[in-house]
């Protein structure tokens, strides 16, 4: 096992800590860089993967072996490019069985007493506090750079938030497009309307999806096989799969999966971004996040490559704005709002739900067909569309009142795209309300009806999505009903939700008292469903 102290002989000027998902090459990081004084730092760390259980109950997850090996993967590779760019390079490979990033810091410092260190401002809260932390016990000082990757520049939210009682997101997307003139016919809106969501909400019909396009895959190359081999003798309890491995670890792959989306999907992309199809999980996503997260592309060429697509006349405007929106809009919105509440997230629980998550999040066993289908693509492959995450398994979390911190450490965990300032204001902002309403104006709320609507996930299922009590009750039906009458004072004065209220009023004591018979059945054999 090679020492990864080697490649430093002496002192160095400036130590320069290169996180996990920071794998971009034009990073602030590396400005005035002198690879003749000056040194990078790389960790894989065993508390990222498998935190303790005092970590885990602090909200950090246990990170599947799906998501740890695009992580080690994509590391290891920009690594090898960094080394060929002569940059000085301490890298602790999982090997080395470093336990967190301070202890890294701390090994690497004794060695090499850098004067200073820098590093790019990281994309979780904890991360940020630990190393202050580990800096402030040895008497040292990190200087923290803006992370340029973003659109939003640095205060920018910060400001736009002081100008406003509430943030909405809208209003946020809207001010970004206009400051950085994309979709824009001078000062109005290409196409004479901001958002054209409403034209994105198609189902496939019953035919389903046809001429549905082979997103490029990716085979495991010798590093990428290694960090197998790393992951299984190393973190062998991890939960989930290293098989069937196909994510973008480079940035040449990442370009390639960019240019399939926008030559092959694109252009569907925006009438059937809310649907869902049985055994299908790509569809016409763009399969970009992990790739945009771990920075191995950027968000102003991805908007570019779909601006260039839809002026050549390839794409409708519907599908190239609802694409945009996604990355100008909601990523940079939630990393704002990530940053501006900070620590506030994990204590947030508004709607006081406690009920632990269920074991079929682990297992994908359950008669519900959606949530099967969901987990199990989630458990093999590391990945969900949005609207499975949030109308399918954080809609089954939230109607039956799951600990918003237990459900948050699922996604963090198993999503391949998940970092703690873009998964944690989702989770617990947009997709379970633990925060009252600031992401989000209201609960995203339905019954199997919806689901029944957007898929043909219910054809294939035990479960009738148009019955709420009864033997062959659909479970997210019943939990609808239960969680309107639950939280019926606050949803009456929402107005988007308060006809759900008298729709509840309106049944007769008799159904009433059975949807709640059934919630109770369900609460009591929540693993059997």
């Amino acid at each position: 096992m090679a020492d990864p102290l080697s490649p430093i002989t002496g002192n160095i000027r400036t130590l320069h800590i290169v996180l996990g998902d920071q794998l971009n090459e034009d990073s602030s990081l590396w400005d005035g860089f002198d690879p003749s004084q000056d040194a990078a730092l790389m960790a894989e760390v065993i508390e990222e993967s498998l935190p303790s259980t005092t970590q885990q109950d602090n909200g950090l997850a246990i990170s599947s072996k799906q998501r740890t090996l695009l992580f080690f993967s994509a590391m290891r590779h920009f690594a090898q490019q960094m080394t060929r760019n002569n940059i000085p390079l301490i890298y602790w490979d999982i090997p080395h069985k470093i336990v967190s990033l301070s202890d890294a810091l701390k090994q690497t410092c004794e060695h090499c007493s850098p004067t200073n260190i820098k590093a790019v401002l990281p994309g979780d809260y904890r991360v940020y506090n630990a190393l202050n932390s580990w800096a402030k016990r040895e008497s040292r000082s990190i200087e923290w750079l803006e992370d340029t990757h973003f659109l939003a520049q640095k205060g920018e939210f910060k400001q736009w938030m002081s100008k406003r009682k509430k943030p909405i997101m809208e209003y946020w997307y809207r001010h970004l497009r206009q400051r950085k003139h994309l979709l824009m016919d001078n000062k109005k809106p290409e196409g004479g309307q901001w958002n054209f969501d409403a034209d994105n909400r198609k189902s496939f019909g019953k035919a389903g999806p046809t001429n549905l396009p082979t997103p490029p895959t990716f085979s495991p190359d010798p590093i990428t096989l290694q960090a197998q081999k790393d992951i299984e003798k190393h973190l062998s309890d991890l939960p989930g799969t290293l098989e069937d491995f196909n994510w973008p670890v480079t940035r040449s792959q990442a370009l390639e999966a960019l240019d399939s989306f926008i030559n092959t999907r694109l252009a569907s992309f925006g009438d059937h971004q809310d649907a869902m199809w049985t055994n299908e999980q790509t569809l016409f996503h763009s399969l970009l996040s992990s790739s945009l997260n771990l920075k191995l592309i950027n968000p102003q060429e991805v908007v570019e490559a779909a601006l260039v697509h839809y002026q050549a006349g390839h794409a409708p405007i519907n599908a190239v704005e609802g694409f945009i929106r996604q990355i100008v809009g909601w990523r940079e919105y939630v990393r704002g709002l990530y940053w501006y509440h900070r620590a506030d997230w994990l204590t947030w629980n508004a709607l006081e739900a406690n009920q632990p998550l269920p074991d079929f999040y682990w297992t994908g066993k359950t008669h519900m067909h959606c949530m099967n289908q969901s987990i199990t693509q989630v458990l093999q492959t590391g990945y969900g569309h949005h609207i499975q995450r949030l109308m399918v398994t954080g809609l089954f979390s939230l109607l039956y009142g799951v600990n918003p911190k237990a459900i948050h450490q699922w996604y963090l965990g198993f999503f391949v795209d998940a970092i703690a300032w873009v998964e944690v204001p989702n989770t617990l902002g947009m997709s379970q309300y633990a925060d009252g309403g600031i992401v989000g104006s209201k609960p995203y709320i339905a019954s199997g009806n919806y689901i029944n609507k957007m898929s043909n996930y219910c054809k294939h299922c035990r479960y009738n999505p148009k019955k709420s009590s009864g033997d062959d009750a659909c479970p997210f039906t019943t939990l609808y009903w239960n969680f309107v009458d639950k939280h019926q004072e606050r949803l009456s004065k929402n107005p988007r939700l308060a006809m759900q209220v008298k729709h509840w009023s309106n049944k007769a004591p008799n159904e009433q008292q059975a949807i709640k018979e059934q919630t109770l059945w369900l609460v009591n054999h929540i693993q059997d469903i």
